[in-house]
C-alpha cells in the first residue's frame, strides 16, 4: 500500500483489478480540507486512461511489477519470443495481447518487458527507434514544394511519412508514439 501523498510519476497502482502506470501527478491544497493528489494513469494492459483524485493520507494499492531488459528473438504464429539479458530466461508473449507491437520490434534489440504476478503484461517500446527504409518511391525533380513528404515502409512494415530526399536502405529515427519521422540517421 502507498499513501496518496507518496505517489510519483512512474508508480504502478492497482485500480479495477488491473495495473496502471502513473503518467502525471499534481498536488492540490484547497483552502479548507485535506490536500489531494490528482493522478492520471494509463492501463499497462490496454492503454486506457484513468484520472483519480486521492486524498494525500489515503492509502491505495500499488502494483508490484518487475521490469526486465530482454532481447527480442523472433515471432512465430502465436508468440513474440524474448530472452532475459541477465538470466537468459525465455519469455513467450502472446501476439494477440499486443498485436500492434510487431511494427516496432526488431530482432536482436533489447526492450523492457513488464511482469506482473509472474506474467508478461506489456512490452515497453522506446520513445524513439531507428528503422531502415525497406520500400521507398523515387520522386521527380521539381516535386519539392516546401514540406513535401512521401510514405515509406520500414523493415518491420511500419509506414511513415518522410521528406522526399529519404531513399531506400537509409536509416530514419521515428517517434513511436506518433509514428512520425524525426530525422535521418547517418551511419
Amino acid at each position: 500500500m502507498i499513501r496518496g501523498g507518496d505517489i510519483t510519476k512512474g508508480t504502478c497502482l492497482i485500480q479495477k483489478g488491473q495495473p496502471y502506470l502513473v503518467v502525471d501527478r499534481e498536488f492540490h491544497t484547497p483552502g479548507k480540507g485535506t490536500a489531494v493528489a490528482r493522478v492520471k494513469m494509463k492501463s499497462i494492459r490496454d492503454g486506457s486512461v484513468l484520472t483519480l483524485t486521492i486524498p494525500t493520507q489515503q492509502e491505495v494499492e500499488d502494483a508490484q511489477v518487475e521490469l526486465r531488459s530482454s532481447q527480442y528473438q523472433y515471432a512465430d504464429q502465436d508468440f513474440y519470443h524474448f530472452m532475459d539479458n541477465k538470466s537468459f530466461e525465455q519469455y513467450e508473449v502472446p501476439i494477440t495481447d499486443h498485436p500492434d507491437k510487431n511494427l516496432y520490434l526488431q530482432e536482436g534489440n533489447s526492450y523492457q518487458i513488464i511482469i506482473w504476478e509472474g506474467k508478461v503484461i506489456d512490452i515497453q517500446i522506446p520513445y524513439k527507434v531507428v528503422f531502415t527504409v525497406a520500400e521507398s518511391e523515387n520522386y521527380i525533380k521539381g516535386d519539392t514544394a516546401t514540406g513535401a513528404t512521401k510514405p515509406v515502409k520500414t523493415e518491420t512494415g511500419l509506414t511513415v511519412r518522410v521528406p522526399l530526399f529519404i531513399k531506400q536502405d537509409e536509416k530514419i529515427l521515428v517517434n513511436t508514439e506518433t509514428n512520425e519521422y524525426v530525422e535521418r540517421v547517418n551511419n
